[in-house]
């Protein structure tokens, strides 16, 4: 009898721990992979309250519409300067380049930037960063845009651009955090539905 209940006991434990590691969420590894970030302390951008009760994020469903292929004109004579962020702090920034594609029939242009002190930084080294304005901003995503993160390609080729891998800045989760803010230019004129969706807790 001793021996059933020790067995019962660690039936019930197992099941526990069973329910307690929930699967991650997301139709993507791309979105799994953010998922686990945002619960994992070591790198979760939440607050401690929030990512206790953090289930997952809020995700478009992914669109091969949003994967698009764009020309990369690079600026190599392009000054480095001071771009706002949402504290007092500046990023020091350049335009790295344009980049020019088509998007239901639209063609767009949008600056892409690269960071100084990213640079300098291991791994980092050929680090781009595609902030952009939509119109679904405010509504269904982040009001203050997104991000998208890049590398510098081979000489020549061009750039694949997805915008089912858009993310929010850190500020949306956590006011400690400064961002850099999305130049009024980098706007594209239609709804971007890909991506991650603005930050709602469950």
């Amino acid at each position: 009898m001793k021996k059933h209940i020790i067995l019962f006991v660690l039936f019930v434990s197992a099941l526990s721990c069973a329910q307690d590691k929930q699967p991650l969420l997301g139709d993507t590894e791309w979105q799994r992979e953010m998922n686990s970030d945002f619960k994992d302390a070591s790198e979760s951008p939440l607050k401690d309250k929030d990512r206790k009760d953090f289930k997952g994020l809020y995700f478009f469903k992914f669109d091969s519409t949003y994967v698009v292929t764009a020309t990369l004109k690079t600026t190599p004579n392009s000054k480095w300067f001071k771009m706002k962020t949402t504290t007092s702090r500046v990023s020091n920034e350049r335009v790295y380049g344009v980049l020019s594609f088509k998007l239901n029939g639209n063609v767009y242009d949008l600056n892409i930037y690269q960071g100084q002190d990213l640079m300098e930084k291991e791994g980092f080294e050929d680090y781009l960063f595609l902030p952009f304005l939509d119109d679904t901003n405010g509504d269904t995503s982040y009001g203050g845009g997104r991000y998208i993160d890049l590398r510098i390609p081979e000489e020549g080729a061009n750039l694949v651009v997805d915008f089912n891998k858009a993310y929010n800045p850190y500020c949306a989760y956590n006011d400690k955090y400064s961002c850099p803010i999305v130049p009024r230019g980098n706007s594209i004129d239609e709804k971007i539905e890909a991506g991650i969706k603005a930050y709602a807790k469950h």
